[in-house]
């Protein structure tokens, strides 16, 4: 008798289950999805996927064979993706977010890492301009830069139309490189022995490495303000509060369905109010409520890590704001667009999970595939951090509030245009 209860109670489950239609769909969906989603970003070797790559600006002040060389290697580099530019408007790409590194090559450096490749003294310096958000880019960048510096400077001292220069000027230097006596004894045989290979009739051959690294790396931090230091919980408080919002999204939708699943919106529409006004007055709470809880999150930051608004406190507001009534709407459109609230919960959190990872709130978009990093634009999350994060550690004034604020009121009015459209005052 009881394994024929047992039983029963089993297959009663499963029937329900496999009836509902969405929520079985859901059930395989969603882990194929996101399993889908990191598999693209870490797809190993061998796959056909079209590379990340960082994007970079380039400040060729120096002009000589050198620099060109470096200009000309890295800009074919796969991992990079580059824009060769004034030092302003790098500076500025840098401070927006807009490039991970600016390198600025100075003048006179090809001149210098050439000397300084047998001396070791007297390095002149490669400026790295970079997002203190994004440092494992920096690190990325640097590294394969070596490889490029290194080629070119071993190119041109080591070939025939400028090798001689280099070598004479570098035993002209040699007793002030701080070498001991063998080791400046050795060096200057080596450079002789060059010299006589100078002198040799026939083609000359390309060395392919240097005897030290030719240059430093002078690192800095780019903020738009003056003394502003990057905060890493500023960036992470804007990620995990737009996340949440989603979330809180989620619940309003939900409160929006049980509401019409006990009748209260059929009751509702016998009163004086239009279909509008109903959906609005939900909109209006829920943005009210996703503001505060956005505002207190920020505030315990403010307090506790010591999170600042470096750029414009208008411009905080109007971000938090415009992301707060997106949020709201997208509830609304939940609830407009779902059946019953079992199935719309497992829509909604999958929906919100993609956003939210290809907002790069859970990891960074540089590792992305190009082709994905692309499609991040049409994610409101991406706009709502990268907005809070112009108007905290990044200090940018008021019109780097702009865009992004705009963008999400634009979502808002998209959300709230299809909610009012779609919405179904009875369960169907």
């Amino acid at each position: 008798m009881a394994l024929t209860a047992l039983l029963a109670l089993v297959r009663k489950d499963l029937t329900l289950f496999l009836a509902d239609r969405r929520a079985l769909v859901m059930a395989f969906a969603a882990p194929i999805a996101i399993a889908s989603f990191f598999g693209s970003i870490f797809p190993g070797p061998g796959a056909s996927t079209e590379p990340a790559r960082v994007a970079i600006h380039l400040v060729d002040q120096d002009g000589g064979p050198i620099a060109a060389a470096i200009v000309a290697t890295v800009k074919v580099d796969k991992n990079f993706k580059v824009t060769v530019s004034a030092a302003e408007p790098a500076r500025a790409a840098v401070r927006r977010g807009a490039s991970a590194v600016a390198v600025v090559i100075p003048p006179g450096f090809g001149e210098a890492a050439g000397r300084a490749l047998f001396a070791g003294r007297a390095r002149p310096q490669l400026a790295l301009l970079y997002d203190p958000s994004r440092a494992t880019e920096l690190a990325m960048v640097r590294g394969i830069l070596t490889e490029h510096v290194m080629r070119a400077v071993t190119r041109e001292v080591f070939s025939p139309a400028s090798g001689r220069a280099f070598v004479d000027d570098a035993l002209k230097r040699l007793d002030g490189t701080g070498l001991s006596p063998d080791d400046a004894r050795a060096l200057g045989e080596l450079l002789t022995s060059v010299q006589r290979f100078y002198d040799r009739p026939g083609p000359r051959g390309a060395a392919s490495a240097g005897l030290s690294a030719p240059y430093d790396v002078r690192e800095e931090a780019m903020t738009a303000r003056a003394g502003a230091a990057y905060n890493g919980y500023a960036h992470s408080f804007a990620g995990m509060g737009v996340q949440f919002l989603f979330f809180a999204a989620i619940d309003l939708g939900m409160g929006v369905l049980l509401e019409r699943q006990r009748g209260l919106w059929k009751r509702l529409r016998s009163a004086p109010v239009s279909r509008f006004v109903l959906l609005a007055g939900k909109a209006g709470s829920g943005t009210t409520i996703a503001l505060a809880t956005l505002l207190v999150s920020f505030g315990f930051a403010m307090l506790v890590f010591g999170v600042r608004i470096q750029g414009s406190v208008v411009g905080f507001l109007a971000v938090a704001l415009a992301c707060a009534l997106m949020a709201s709407t997208f509830g609304l459109l939940l609830a407009a667009l779902g059946n019953t609230p079992g199935t719309t919960r497992g829509i909604a959190i999958l929906a919100v999970l993609l956003m939210v990872m290809l907002g790069g709130a859970w990891v960074p978009t540089f590792i992305f595939p190009a082709w994905l990093q692309r499609l991040t634009v049409v994610v409101p999350a991406r706009w709502a951090v990268d907005g809070l994060d112009a108007m905290t550690w990044r200090g940018l004034g008021l019109s780097a509030a702009l865009v992004p604020a705009g963008v999400l009121l634009g979502f808002a009015a998209l959300f709230g245009a299809l909610a009012v459209a779609r919405f179904r005052w009875e369960e169907s």
